[in-house]
């Protein structure tokens, strides 16, 4: 850790010294919305991946083209991406 002093005096000329660890000076880090991390991933090109919606229940009356084409990831589309991209900063 490095620590920065700093001298401060009163007007009755007390002095103080501030010891603050250079962390608590740096600027807040943006926080990961963990519920969406664990939904998508990035691509090599940088796009997000998530999975499909609806395989999850009720399954007798769905045909089998239909699930087996549920299980597939897909890309987020341009209009959700960006938004994800701000809640997701470190993906």
């Amino acid at each position: 850790n490095v620590f920065i002093r700093k001298e401060i005096k009163t007007l009755d000329n007390r002095r103080y010294i501030l010891i603050r660890s250079k962390e608590e000076l740096a600027m807040p880090k943006m926080k990961t919305c963990k519920s969406a991390a664990k939904r998508f991933k990035k691509t090599g090109t940088g796009k997000l991946v998530r999975r499909k919606a609806y395989k999850s229940h009720i399954l007798t009356k769905k045909s089998q083209k239909r699930k087996r084409n549920l299980r597939k990831a897909t890309v987020t589309d341009a209009t959700n991406a960006k938004v994800m991209k701000k809640a997701l900063p470190y993906l």
